[in-house]
């Protein structure tokens, strides 16, 4: 079954280049995994510093795959780094 997953981010303050540095780093890597079906990287337009990463995958296999995958593990660790909240993640499914 396909996951969608919803990821916010809360930059630091100041810090706000660099996640979005990083999120356009991590996005072709990410498109080109077997399972991804999608990856998106996104910026508020009322809050500078809130970001959110929406993505498809063609089931829980290819998601859990992606989190263990360098370029994954290198971002995260990035992450932790950059934001002032811990980051939201939200795996769903559509409801059709």
């Amino acid at each position: 079954m396909e996951q969608y997953v919803f990821v916010r981010l809360h930059a630091r303050q100041g810090e706000e280049g660099a996640v979005e540095e990083a999120l356009r780093e991590v996005m072709g890597p990410s498109r080109e995994e077997a399972g991804c079906l999608s990856f998106h990287a996104f910026r508020s337009m009322r809050d500078p510093r809130l970001f959110f990463i929406h993505s498809q995958w063609a089931d829980a296999d290819a998601f859990q795959k992606h989190a263990e995958l360098p370029h994954t593990v290198r971002f995260l660790e990035r992450m932790d780094a950059l934001l002032d909240q811990p980051r939201d993640v939200t795996r769903t499914e559509m409801i059709e």
